[in-house]
């Protein structure tokens, strides 16, 4: 996948092509999803990285451009978390958004790659004008 401009990708990496978790910890307070991995690699990814990034078609739209930028997920947390087979998590999120599976590889890519996930999703909400802060929160700087 390529973490400059994830949406766009038409590569789609096998279940098999990353490493299992053998922990997956929500950590509430903090709103960040830690993974463990048999290697001793940890990796703690934002709950809003996680939102703005799901591989759903709500998000990713249906192929070409027509991904939809998330806004005002600065706050989101997670409700639940459920294992989809033996290849993914299901995130529940507090905003209601439930769908998207997160496999396994897709995971590992967004830890291994968060910064430039991360850029790239700040670069794309200053070039649409929008924010990260929840709707009815307006911070206007000086």
């Amino acid at each position: 996948m390529n973490a400059s401009n994830p949406h766009t990708s038409t590569h789609t990496p096998s279940t098999t092509d990353a490493p299992v978790p053998t922990r997956v910890h929500y950590h509430k307070q903090a709103r960040e999803l830690e993974l463990g991995y048999a290697s001793g690699d940890t990796y703690r990814l934002p709950v809003e990285l996680l939102r703005v990034y799901s591989p759903s078609a709500e998000v990713r739209g249906h192929g070409g451009d027509t991904a939809v930028l998330q806004v005002g997920k600065k706050d989101v947390g997670l409700q639940n978390i459920t294992q989809a087979g033996n290849y993914a998590l299901k995130l529940h999120f507090d905003d209601g958004h439930d769908s998207g599976l997160y496999s396994w590889n897709y995971l590992h890519d967004l830890a291994t790659h968060q910064h430039a996930y991360w850029n790239n999703y700040l670069e794309r909400l200053e070039a649409a004008g929008a924010s990260r802060e929840p709707a009815g929160i307006q911070f206007k700087q000086l």
